[in-house]
């Protein structure tokens, strides 16, 4: 999927001429919009204690409500809505009538990202090895008329207390490591800070699929959050 995806990519910037299609994919219907739905966009503000309580929910098992998050994304997130594969868990925040206030998603680590892997300190086949011990936080998003401080701070953080055991409980392994990419100039990043994710610096402007150096992203500021004190020996072995 990942080749595929940056195969796309360099067909449609006219950079490779890939021939024409055979044969439907048999994925497509992973590749379409989710539809469109009426959202109740009523301002929801104050403090957070005045939500009644945030119910925080995995959902990638669950048909109904992780149709509502890929809605929720496409239609809200910067970035749109693309489809997870590979392992991932997708989780709802929702007040206590039951109302989506935020999304979150979290898949595949980064194949190389510099600034990481200089922090960890593990050689290329350590990395290789490694690696599916990494989540990447790819889609995190509270719903625009949703203005609550720190919110986003307390999601991150109650998502990170329980996400190891979740992802041992879906794939039978733990994850020891979480990071994400905050675009630098749209996002300060902030709430990461506040939730005691670790900056560790700058990307080099490459896509986290892009091997061959042949695309150009916007800079990203790396953030990881360890979730147990013996990470490095875990993914490095």
């Amino acid at each position: 999927m990942a080749a595929r995806t940056l195969l796309g990519k360099l067909h449609t910037r006219g950079w490779i001429q890939l021939p024409e299609r055979r044969r439907s994919s048999p994925n497509r219907h992973r590749l379409v919009p989710p539809p469109p739905r009426v959202w109740d966009m009523t301002s929801v503000t104050g403090s957070l204690s005045a939500l009644g309580g945030v119910r925080i929910e995995e959902v990638s098992d669950r048909a109904e409500e992780r149709a509502e998050a890929r809605s929720a994304l496409a239609g809200f997130h910067y970035l749109g809505y693309r489809a997870t594969v590979g392992e991932n868990l997708q989780y709802t925040a929702r007040d206590a009538a039951g109302r989506l206030l935020a999304v979150m998603v979290f898949g595949a680590a980064a194949w190389k990202c510099a600034v990481r892997d200089r922090w960890i300190g593990w050689s290329p086949r350590q990395r290789e090895a490694g690696l599916g011990k990494i989540a990447n936080q790819s889609r995190f998003l509270i719903l625009p008329w949703v203005q609550v401080p720190h919110l986003a701070s307390h999601l991150l953080g109650a998502v990170g207390r329980r996400i190891a055991r979740d992802w041992e409980s879906k794939y039978a392994h733990r994850v020891v490591l979480l990071e994400s990419f905050v675009e630098v100039g749209r996002f300060r990043g902030t709430c990461y800070r506040a939730a005691n994710w670790q900056a560790l610096g700058r990307t080099t402007g490459r896509s986290r699929q892009d091997r061959e150096r042949t695309l150009q992203v916007p800079l990203k500021e790396v953030f990881v959050l360890p979730l147990q004190a013996d990470f490095r020996r875990e993914v490095v072995g």
